[in-house]
């Protein structure tokens, strides 16, 4: 392990994130917090995506250019309470949704059945689906 914690601050990724600190936090770390940041960070684990979308684009006669980033994927970490009652209303919302759209395509579908085969519930009276 001693052997790691003095090369630690040598490594390229150990030196880009020392040089984002102002230079008295950056010398203060021992090799030892240095190898313990590096573990804590290179722990997070990226994990691939079932859609990822990155790319830049630039506006013509312009310098300026944007990058975009579309990710999904299955969602493993643990939602907030907030978070979990936000998609718990969402789920909610779908479900009543699908069921709504489903009993009125139902009934159109029964409708048209019906006026096919000429039955007449109120004489001289028809939503138009079937003329």
């Amino acid at each position: 392990m001693k052997q790691q914690t003095s090369t630690v601050r040598q490594e390229a990724a150990m030196q880009q994130i020392l040089q984002r600190m102002p230079n008295e936090v950056a010398e203060s770390f021992t090799d030892e917090q240095l190898l313990h940041l590096k573990i804590a960070l290179g722990a997070r684990k990226w994990s691939r995506h079932k859609l990822d979308l990155r790319g830049t684009f630039g506006l013509p006669f312009s310098s300026t250019h944007y990058y975009y980033v579309l990710l999904c994927g299955k969602n493993i970490r643990e939602l907030s309470r907030a978070e979990a009652q936000m998609s718990r209303a969402i789920k909610a919302l779908i479900l009543l949704a699908t069921i709504s759209l489903s009993l009125m395509l139902g009934l159109c579908f029964l409708y048209v059945i019906k006026s096919a085969l000429g039955i007449n519930i109120f004489e001289d009276y028809s939503l138009g689906l079937w003329s």
